[in-house]
């Protein structure tokens, strides 16, 4: 049996830009995608802690600093929301697993990846 547990967690990132027209998924800029070990196309789950919305997409890349909300995404949040963006994995009960979790700052510059 598979246990689904937090792979990793973009705590805090502010939504810079929004296209309805996209045909859908969430930008997330190359330096959080990095230091989050989040895959292109890797299925990703959102919070908003500005609407309380919360929703499932795929993580494509975009520029560094850039969160953007494209298609069905782009109505679940406005340009200088505040979100967080989870990853999750399936691993044995008995492996040893520690989520990253990537702490912003100002620009949605990457500050500290935290790795218990």
């Amino acid at each position: 049996m598979l246990e689904t547990v937090l792979k990793a967690k973009i705590h805090k990132a502010v939504v810079t830009e929004s296209d309805l027209d996209y045909e859908g998924s969430i930008a997330i800029g190359k330096d959080m995608m990095k230091a989050g070990n989040v895959r292109p196309y890797e299925q990703v789950y959102v919070a908003n802690f500005t609407n309380g919305k919360r929703w499932w997409t795929y993580a494509i890349e975009g520029e560094d600093g850039t969160i953007g909300l494209n298609g069905g995404s782009a109505r679940m949040g406005m340009v200088g929301d505040v979100i967080a963006i989870f990853t999750y994995v399936q691993v044995d009960p008995d492996e040893e697993h520690c989520p990253r979790v990537v702490l912003l700052k100002e620009g949605n510059q990457v500050d500290v990846v935290l790795s218990s």
